[in-house]
């Protein structure tokens, strides 16, 4: 499946169960693992499970392949593996730790001076 089009899917399945703050970035420049990272915030575990759930139901509806999943015995932090896409559904607490979006980030952060450099 073409990778616009599973990113389509995948980000409608995440709409169609709430998921909050949905953020796509594209990884090619960074990584040869895997074109997209699609991160998404949920407010409970039992939604994190239910997010993760419609997104493999509604990937292997339109035909793409889901290669796995890892984190549903918690619902904390649940990684959902479509191959040239992996979907983070992460609850606010997980996502704020470990700021994925800054990891992935195409453009690193700025490096803030320290005290002895004037900053």
């Amino acid at each position: 499946m073409d990778v616009r089009k599973l990113q389509k899917v995948a980000v409608s399945a995440l709409e169609d169960i709430k998921a909050r703050d949905i953020e796509v970035i594209n990884t090619t420049k960074i990584s040869s693992l895997f074109d997209r990272i699609i991160i998404a915030s949920a407010d409970s575990a039992r939604q994190t499970k239910s997010l993760a759930r419609s997104v493999q139901d509604k990937v292997l509806a339109a035909g793409g392949r889901v290669i796995g999943m890892e984190g549903e015995e918690t619902g904390d932090w649940i990684v959902v593996d479509l191959g040239d896409i992996v979907v983070h559904i992460m609850q606010p607490a997980v996502r704020t730790y470990y700021n994925l979006e800054e990891l992935w980030s195409a453009r690193p952060a700025a490096r803030k001076k320290t005290a002895s450099e004037g900053g």
